[in-house]
């Protein structure tokens, strides 16, 4: 069910194959779908495979001794230099696209697409076709199969070197699919194998698994708990579900939410200071998002939105976040509103943002009382610890603000601390630049706060569940 590649850098290039394989046959037996799958295997390791590079010319016969077009890659050609044949969105003067023109790679690892193909032109003598017919009933399948591989290369890999891993991806892809598919056969129906890669802690690196398509996280518990065995895995929090899957940072995320804007910001330093930061992926919600004016009113809920949208996305839970209107029906549904709360404008904080984790996500929160902002400065230890052990985003709310807090920079030795906070009163587009410029995300000091005010903070708990 899964398949292993390992191997990391610093800086390091993610070669990833997609394409789709016409699986078809007669359902008369599991020995024809094995048999099938054997045609597969065939045609990947035969000369008709075919690898192109997306928005290059560039094509790769990896069943030809790596063989290429154009003629001045070859089988030595280091990876990261595939980089260089890539089309740019940039036209140049005379409205051509340039195709030999670097392309600036961003942080961390780069991505190139392939995609998988097969000729289907034969050389060779021509044979005359021979026709014959047979009638009889059966159930015929045809479909295609969804292949998906990656394998991650270092800057002194050549593409012969990787493109062998490849190839050997993407039959052992084949093998965990035709174990799927039978594993999940009822007759004449069949599920289609759904490849999905995750992203475990260093050194596991990054992993595929196939899962059946249409079949939910909540029954493949067992398959999860396997994985965890597999890799030694903590049993009390999630990898492998399909929330958990790694997103390619070539990709852009379809909602249109910005994804961890803390991770572009410098950390403050400290004497003697250690850095404790929220764990996993949560997306950046504000004022006047969702075609929703709540400026002046929506902080508390748009930090709610945020820890629970990192809920989601850490695969805790399946539902989506929660509307405004959501929000407001919950704590009406648990007591604590009277009806006419739905559709106000009325404030909520702290104690209100747990009572709604609870009652929409199952999720249970604990309650920090600060009497006065100036006490927050103390509280560095406390925080850190949340941070290290469940790594969820935290909400303060004080007087009529709200914020959420992402992390702290906390020194055990001088007591001095600064706070990562990502500020839902911020009203404009999803600008990276502006938000963490601006310091609508950003690193703030003990000053930060009301030192007269009384604070609570909700520190939400992750479940104990895979």
């Amino acid at each position: 069910m899964v398949v292993a590649d390992s191997q990391s850098s610093d800086t390091e290039t993610i070669l990833r194959v997609r394409g789709r394989l016409e699986f078809r046959c007669q359902l008369d037996s599991k020995d024809v779908i094995s048999k099938t799958f054997k045609g597969l295997h065939a045609q990947v390791k035969s000369e008709s495979c075919v690898l192109a590079i997306c928005d290059s010319p560039v094509i790769i016969w990896p069943n030809r001794g790596v063989h290429a077009t154009p003629e001045e890659i070859t089988p030595e050609t280091l990876c990261e230099d595939l980089h260089q044949w890539i089309q740019t969105d940039e036209q140049e003067s005379g409205g051509k696209r340039s195709v030999k023109k670097k392309i600036k790679k961003s942080s961390g690892a780069s991505v190139i697409n392939l995609r998988l193909m097969m000729e289907t032109t034969k050389t060779g003598p021509l044979s005359v076709p021979i026709l014959s017919r047979t009638v009889q009933k059966s159930h015929f399948l045809s479909t295609t199969l969804p292949m998906d591989c990656v394998v991650r290369t270092t800057c002194n890999d050549t593409i012969k070197d990787a493109f062998e891993r490849l190839l050997e991806a993407l039959t052992d892809q084949l093998c965990e699919m035709e174990k799927v598919t039978l594993q999940y056969m009822k007759g004449t129906t069949l599920l289609i194998p759904e490849p999905l890669h995750f992203l475990l802690p260093e050194p596991k690196g990054l992993m595929t698994v196939v899962y059946p398509t249409g079949v939910p996280d909540s029954q493949l518990q067992t398959q999860r708990q396997e994985l965890h065995q597999q890799f030694e895995l903590p049993d009390d929090r999630p990898f492998f579900r399909r929330a958990n899957a790694y997103h390619f940072p070539n990709e852009p995320y379809k909602d249109g939410y910005l994804r961890n804007p803390h991770l572009v910001l410098t950390h403050p330093t400290l004497d003697n200071g250690k850095v404790y930061l929220v764990q996993g992926i949560y997306s950046y919600h504000h004022y006047m998002q969702d075609h929703m004016d709540d400026n002046g009113w929506g902080c508390a809920y748009r930090s709610l939105q945020t820890i629970c949208s990192w809920f989601q996305q850490q695969g805790y839970v399946e539902r989506t976040v929660p509307t405004h209107k959501e929000i407001q029906q919950a704590l009406v549904d648990v007591g604590d509103k009277q009806a006419s709360f739905v559709g106000s404008r009325q404030w909520i904080g702290s104690i209100e943002v747990s009572a709604v984790l609870n009652q929409l996500l199952g999720v249970t929160s604990k309650i920090m009382f600060v009497s006065q902002g100036s006490e927050l400065a103390s509280k560095g230890r406390e925080l850190a610890n949340h941070f290290l052990t469940e790594g969820t985003p935290i909400m303060i709310g004080g007087g009529v603000l709200a914020h959420t807090i992402l992390g702290v920079a906390w020194s055990e030795t001088t007591g001095q601390i600064r706070y990562l906070i990502l500020d839902p009163h911020y009203t404009g587009a999803e600008d990276l630049q502006v938000i963490t410029d601006k310091g609508w995300c950003g690193w703030k000091g003990p000053d930060f706060w009301d030192q007269t005010a009384y604070y609570n903070l909700c520190l939400p708990q992750r479940p104990k569940v895979i």
